[in-house]
């Protein structure tokens, strides 16, 4: 019997441990390098079948564009797939917009999910990756489902197994224009490339999860953004550590390890409540601004609704 709906499909943000520009292609776009996260800070989405082939987004919460990805990732998987089926998007978003956590991309990747298997496409993980290429380079990330090495413009993916960890997310009112960040004179686009597999075989991970690395878009962030260095200065006091995530304008700073052990160190140590405190809302955040801790996922809720190539499973 098929599917009818599907409901409470959650859509996770991520973060990037680290993001160095290494250079620039012919056609403007620049060659990155980072780790990205996905963490439990989500989205929620339900989807609804419909037989006559309309694609319709309700919003539960904050309004979004007349033809957002979620809407274009549903026309570009029913054209692909050459199905008469349609569906009903229904969107609670809690993420915030603006914010460089991906929260568009991963709501386009959830519905390329949630409709594979709602329209019984049954497609591989690949196959959807690369539909997902032509909305925006974070969405084959999320159809990966992993923490992953990310190069290229964002298309080239190694996923990485890595330690639980915490994280508060803060996240200023304002928002950025990416495009002022990435024609800013204090962007720096030489960093050295790293290797994948020499950081894997040497401590690299144990230092990308202690701090490895930089965002390069921070230093012109900042200049365009004041709210970006007082939220991290405003989490750096806190818990030691800060970062802007993507373009921004979030940060996020380490919040120790998701084990048992570390969840009571703070009491034990001295160090700082919020560092221990229960996952949830940031208490003490100037007005207008949003925060919570999180834990990173190491894989996505809806992993298992694309098939992997042998071996990658």
């Amino acid at each position: 019997m098929a599917l009818r709906a599907l409901h409470d499909l959650p859509a996770p943000a991520k973060l990037n441990l680290f993001l160095h520009v290494v250079g620039r292609r012919d056609d403007g776009y620049h060659l990155l390098q980072s780790v990205f996260v996905p963490i439990d800070w989500c989205d929620t989405l339900h989807l609804e079948r419909r037989e006559d082939g309309r694609l319709v987004r309700h919003d539960l919460g904050t309004p979004l564009p007349a033809d957002d990805l979620c809407l274009r990732a549903a026309r570009a998987l029913q054209a692909a797939a050459g199905v008469s089926l349609g569906v009903d998007i229904h969107i609670d978003k809690r993420l915030p917009a603006g914010a460089g956590m991906g929260g568009g991309s991963s709501d386009a990747a959830t519905v390329l999910l949630g409709l594979n298997r709602l329209w019984g496409l049954h497609w591989p993980r690949p196959r959807l990756q690369a539909l997902a290429l032509g909305l925006g380079a974070d969405v084959p990330f999320f159809v990966g489902g992993r923490p992953a090495w990310v190069e290229g413009i964002g298309e080239r993916l190694s996923p990485l197994d890595l330690p639980p960890m915490r994280f508060a997310v803060v996240k200023p009112p304002a928002a950025i224009e990416t495009r002022a960040i990435f024609g800013s004179e204090l962007l720096r686009r030489d960093t050295q490339p790293a290797i994948l597999a020499s950081f894997l075989a040497s401590d690299g991970l144990q230092r990308l999860a202690g701090g490895f690395g930089c965002n390069d878009l921070q230093p012109a962030a900042e200049a365009v953004c004041a709210e970006v260095g007082e939220a991290r200065r405003w989490l750096t006091q806190r818990f030691g550590n800060a970062r802007m995530t993507g373009s921004g304008s979030a940060v996020f700073a380490r919040a120790g390890n998701d084990d048992a052990s570390d969840r009571t160190r703070g009491s034990r140590t001295g160090e700082s409540p919020a560092a221990a405190a229960p996952d949830g809302p940031l208490q003490g955040l100037p007005d207008g601004w949003t925060g919570r801790l999180c834990r990173s996922l190491g894989r996505h809720p809806l992993l298992d609704w694309a098939a992997d190539p042998p071996g990658l499973a």
